[in-house]
């Protein structure tokens, strides 16, 4: 009986792992990937100002779901991707040039950017007339949010913070809605205490930090594969976990 309760518990622990591992990746992600400065926090912070703070957060609540949907579809394009070692390792070199790039971005950011002009054409054709849908139509005319999603997918995968199955990539999906809601909730709070616009000066602060974090990830991924190029090279068995 000891053996077979014994069984059990560690099979259950090594579901219950990689399923809380990618929870919390897609609430990290989720949380960091809303915080700088776009259409969608301008969109909150001018309209919460002015309409108060169930109006900024069901405009942030739209936003989430189409963010969400984005999120799966990267994931489900990357379901059996990763057979290959070499589409694994590129995976993993774009990953890092993206959270580099992103890291660099935001963290001279010195002005807001306006609304693409595909998502000013999704909007005239639509015609959002709630808060929930404007929330949610502003993330759907923006493609670079789907490209930004279908590359963390690939790189949580092959860097396996998100497990091969559809469980784990559940979990992660739900962690990236729970992650960005957070961040709506507490915008749309500090705006309803201020009941004014925040500054540009804020807005921009608020994206360099998300800036010098990614920037750090990026040089987190970037250590793992000059270890992981250290080991194939000279096949030193190097600790790279």
């Amino acid at each position: 009986m000891r053996r077979t309760r014994t069984t059990f518990q560690r099979s259950d622990m090594d579901f219950i792992s990689p399923v809380l591992t990618a929870f919390v990746v897609g609430v990290l992600s989720g949380f960091l990937v809303s915080i700088p400065v776009g259409p969608i926090n301008v969109t909150i912070i001018n309209e919460g100002a002015r309409r108060g703070f169930r109006w900024a957060l069901l405009i942030g609540f739209g936003a989430v779901l189409m963010e969400t949907i984005y999120c799966a579809i990267g994931f489900a394009g990357f379901a059996t991707f990763f057979d290959s070692k070499l589409i694994k390792a590129s995976m993993e070199l774009i990953s890092f040039m993206l959270m580099i790039f992103l890291g660099i971005k935001f963290l001279f950011l010195h002005s807001i950017p306006s609304a693409s002009k595909s998502a000013e054409r999704v909007e005239e054709r639509l015609h959002p007339h709630s808060a929930f849908m404007t929330g949610f139509v502003r993330v759907l005319g923006n493609p670079a949010v789907l490209l930004l999603w279908v590359t963390l997918a690939g790189a949580f995968a092959s860097h396996e913070w998100v497990a091969d199955t559809w469980t784990s990539r559940a979990s992660c999906i739900s962690g990236v809605a729970v992650g960005a809601a957070a961040w709506f909730v507490l915008l749309s709070y500090l705006i309803s205490l201020k009941h004014k616009e925040m500054s540009e000066q804020t807005l921009i602060r608020m994206s360099q930090f998300s800036g010098v974090f990614l920037f750090a990830v990026g040089i987190a991924i970037g250590i793992r594969l000059i270890l992981l190029i250290a080991r194939h090279e000279h096949g030193v068995n190097v600790q790279v976990d």
